[in-house]
């Protein structure tokens, strides 16, 4: 099989990689270690890992064939900073990791999961990330009192089409659940295409 017959390729992960890691760039330390939830193809993974070498990341997928993807970017990418991925689901109540990370990112996994695993990200995060420690969503969201874009309108529409599960998160309920968990938000980023990214503190 080659090396690159089981790499996935998100056209959306390659247009978003570049405004997150702005992102990271100004509110993340010089070095620490980074859970990432629900890697997808893997291409975050890469690209975060090489552009910040002083970060330890672990990506992580619920999927076989997540895994696989980001295994052969892995290979690809010679980055000794960049960990092979385990095998995460959200919903398990115990995650299969060890010691604690000061960064957990997760990038649009809300909207196409059921709602508990918003509290199941919240509380995991809280449990694996060490005290000031920080948790980076990112996403589209509802937002109250603000005018929600056509796109994301027909985006939330499709979503609940495929799975009557999936769909757009109201922020305040995101907000909510974080409280519960101990997270503080930090800052609210405002991101290209409608999407927004959270900074949530663990207190």
């Amino acid at each position: 099989m080659p090396p690159d017959a089981a790499r996935q390729h998100s056209p959306a992960a390659e247009r978003n990689q570049g405004p997150i890691l702005q992102v990271l760039r100004r509110v993340l330390p010089v070095q620490g270690r980074a859970l990432e939830i629900a890697s997808g193809s893997g291409q975050h993974a890469q690209h975060f890992a090489a552009a910040l070498p002083g970060w330890t990341w672990q990506p992580t997928d619920p999927d076989p064939a997540a895994l696989a993807s980001i295994g052969s970017r892995l290979d690809e990418a010679a980055c000794p900073n960049l960990l092979a991925p385990r095998r995460l689901d959200v919903l398990w109540p115990a995650w299969p990791v060890t010691g604690v990370f000061d960064a957990v990112f997760c990038a649009n996994l809300l909207h196409i999961s059921p709602w508990p695993a918003c509290a199941a990200l919240m509380q995991g995060a809280a449990r694996h990330l060490a005290a000031g420690g920080l948790l980076l969503t990112y996403g589209p969201y509802f937002v109250q009192g603000a005018v929600t874009a056509p796109g994301n309108l027909a985006f939330d529409a499709d979503l609940r089409a495929r799975n009557a599960d999936w769909g757009l998160r109201w922020l305040h309920d995101v907000l909510a659940q974080a409280q519960l968990a101990g997270l503080q938000l930090r800052e609210q980023v405002a991101m290209p295409a409608n999407n927004l990214t959270l900074v949530f503190r663990r207190v």
